[in-house]
């Protein structure tokens, strides 16, 4: 497939060179662990239904939930990896994506599992990983055919297609790149004060945790296996 081998070629490189953990590997295993449960994080799916059931059966609640939730706990976590000076920059900024892209995918299979998808489902974990991108990376890839569909037309495609795997994950990769670049430049100033660059951690991630919650609920559709 010509996609997946452009991707390959011109991403994997960057992606070594710049950040050395953020490899397409690395996306595979942080939604492996979001799904799983990782440390203190309990599985996605039980953290899901825990929701639900203190929403008492209410699915469009719990899954507002699941959100808040994650927009809570990615504003702690981006207070606590941006709170120090810019002598730690290097290790907390990527230490700061990665856990954020860990709360993000976790939130995200929760509301597809609230929502009937199946986590074990191939497809449905590449339409997580896609969904991570957000909704304006996603329809401009769409649109100039770098991806092949919306979120929730893959994850309820005939078929999985198992070439999708590795573009999938090496978009994200980049995307993750770009994210750490980005978030170099944007608080060299701010962790000239720590608190000041923990605050503005803090808020960054939890609007942008909002935001792919949000784009989530708005795509993952429910299956017609969930009541």
């Amino acid at each position: 497939m010509s996609i997946k081998g452009s991707v390959g070629r011109h991403l994997a490189p960057r992606i070594s060179d710049i950040a050395p953990g953020l490899t397409t590997t690395f996306v595979r295993e942080s939604l492996n662990r979001a799904i799983d449960g990782v440390g203190p994080l309990p599985p996605a799916a039980a953290a899901a239904d825990k929701q639900l059931k203190e929403q008492r059966g209410h699915v469009e609640r719990a899954v507002h939930e699941v959100i808040e939730n994650h927009v809570r706990l990615a504003g702690a976590q981006g207070f606590l990896t941006n709170v120090g000076g810019l002598v730690t920059a290097a290790v907390a900024i990527p230490a700061n994506i990665a856990g954020l892209t860990l709360l993000q995918c976790r939130m995200i299979a929760g509301i597809a599992h609230l929502r009937g998808h199946d986590l074990d489902d191939p497809r449905v974990r590449n339409a997580i990983l896609m969904t991570l991108l957000g909704e304006d990376t996603v329809t401009a890839m769409v649109r100039q055919s770098k991806l092949p569909a919306p979120p929730m037309a893959l994850a309820t495609a005939p078929a999985h297609d198992a070439h999708l795997d590795g573009i999938i994950a090496a978009v994200v990769a980049t995307d993750l790149l770009t994210r750490v670049a980005g978030k170099r430049l944007a608080t060299s100033v701010g962790r000239r004060v720590p608190i000041v660059g923990g605050m503005v951690g803090m808020g960054a991630d939890g609007y942008a945790t909002w935001r792919v919650g949000r784009y989530a609920d708005r795509e993952l559709l429910p299956r017609n296996n969930r009541p």
